[in-house]
C-alpha cells in the first residue's frame, strides 16, 4: 500500500488512538496489500474505534469524567433539545397566554415542534446509554439523570397547564 493511502487511512482513527498507535499502524498498512477487503477492514475499524474507543491505557481513561461525558454530542444534544422545547413553549405562552393555547382547535406550530424535539431525543439518549453505561456507569447515569430532568422540566408546563 502506498504511504499516502496508509496515512489517509490512519486519519480515520481518533487523534488519541493515532498518537498512541499511528506510526506503527502506518508502517503496518504500508507493508500490507491494498486489496478491497483490507481497505474495508481498515475503514470499518477506524469508524468502530471512533464509536467504541480502545479500552485500557490512556486512551479510554481520559474520557471517563462527568464533564468529558457531558461534552459528548449524544449527551448535550438532548439537553439542548429539551431547553429549546421549553424556551419555545414558554415564549409562546408569554406572547399568547394559556387561554389562547387552550382555545385553539389545532395544536399549532410550537406544539408540533415541541413534540418533534421531545421525540427526537429518544434515539440519541438510547445511543448515549448503550455506548457509555458499560464504560463509565457512574458518570453515564448522572448524565442520563440530567437528560431526564431536562425532559421533565420541558414536560411540566404542558402537564400542569393542560396544554
Amino acid at each position: 500500500m502506498s504511504p499516502v493511502l496508509a496515512r489517509l487511512l490512519t486519519r480515520l482513527y481518533p487523534r488519541r488512538w493515532r498518537e498512541r498507535y499511528g506510526d506503527e499502524y502506518e508502517v503496518l498498512l504500508e507493508t500490507s496489500p491494498s486489496d478491497p477487503l483490507t481497505l474495508a477492514n481498515v475503514i470499518c475499524s477506524g469508524i468502530g474505534e471512533r464509536i467504541f474507543p480502545t479500552k485500557g491505557g490512556a486512551v479510554e481513561q481520559a474520557s471517563r469524567t462527568f464533564r468529558s461525558l457531558l461534552g459528548q454530542p449524544s449527551a448535550f444534544v438532548p439537553l439542548a433539545m429539551s431547553v429549546t422545547a421549553l424556551a419555545m413553549l414558554l415564549c409562546d405562552l408569554a406572547i399568547y397566554g394559556v387561554a389562547h393555547e387552550l382555545a385553539q382547535t389545532d395544536e399549532g406550530t410550537v406544539a408540533h415542534l415541541w413534540q418533534i424535539l421531545m421525540a427526537g431525543q429518544l434515539p440519541i439518549v438510547a445511543f448515549f446509554a448503550i455506548k457509555w453505561l458499560p464504560r463509565a456507569p457512574k458518570q453515564a447515569i448522572a448524565v442520563v439523570a440530567l437528560q431526564v430532568a431536562a425532559v421533565l422540566a420541558s414536560m411540566a408546563p404542558v402537564y400542569f397547564l393542560g396544554l
